[in-house]
């Protein structure tokens, strides 16, 4: 596991978040991907549910806390680590790094399309192709239960894939790649929640301006019946950031 950048590199919950850039998160997975021997990277993108999800998951805690890089997914994020950290951190949403990686490597890039459901990863790899020239190493739904995953992660090992874009949901995909990461021993392994359904245009990527404002989760939740329960989470997020600013504040 590659130390990250100490002084980059702060705690929000127990849980580590990288203060880097869009453009510099590139550059370090792009390093990686490229560099030798080949070695495993995990790459996890933290939004307000994670944190509030993993509070009940040691596994998934385990799996942020041990990986390589952390970028804030979302707005939730940055606010926190300003609320708690009194520091900006700039966004490096998981939409925005996998396509930010397709269009820069191109065909020198070897994908291996693992999540959703069945039939969408073939379509989401057909896309990629298309639009970016990458490479398919590999596809694979994501429906499969635990007694499988030993099968799936030589399946990803033996393609020889650069770069692992594993879509099976929050918590699930994060444990699957650190788990597993020796064994698949892919460059760049990434829990990408509905990427994989975006490419495939089976989901819709949140309008320009939501994204550049910061709030496509509030396009998400709103336009979307199945995420309305989601609208929960954000709200105890919101709780836990007060809580420990007020905490922090007595202790200090």
């Amino acid at each position: 596991m590659t130390n990250p950048d100490p002084t980059q590199r702060l705690t929000l919950f127990d849980l580590p978040l990288d203060n880097i850039t869009l453009d510099a998160t590139l550059d370090r997975l792009g390093d990686w991907i490229y560099r030798a021997p080949r070695a495993p990277h995990t790459v996890v993108t933290l939004n307000p549910e994670f944190i509030v999800q993993s509070r009940t998951q040691p596994d998934f805690v385990t799996a942020m806390q041990v990986a390589d890089l952390v970028t804030a997914d979302g707005v939730g994020i940055v606010w926190a680590a300003r609320q708690l950290c009194a520091q900006e951190v700039p966004r490096a949403p998981g939409f925005d790094i996998v396509q930010g990686l397709m269009k820069r490597h191109g065909a020198d890039l070897r994908v291996f399309f693992l999540g959703a459901k069945p039939g969408v990863a073939e379509v989401a790899a057909q896309n990629a192709a298309r639009d970016y020239g990458i490479q398919v190493a590999g596809i694979h739904h994501g429906y499969f239960d635990l007694p499988e995953d030993q099968r799936v992660a030589e399946l990803v090992r033996d393609s020889g894939a650069d770069l692992l874009l594993t879509a099976m949901g929050a918590g699930r995909q994060e444990t699957f790649n650190q788990y597993w990461r020796q064994v698949m021993n892919t460059p760049v392994m990434i829990g990408c929640g509905g990427v994989i359904d975006v490419l495939a245009g089976t989901a819709d990527l949140a309008p320009a301006w939501t994204r550049r404002m910061g709030v496509e989760w509030i396009w998400r939740v709103a336009g979307d019946r199945k995420r309305w329960n989601r609208a929960p989470r954000l709200a105890k997020f919101v709780q836990m950031v007060r809580a420990e600013k007020r905490r922090a504040a007595r202790a200090g």
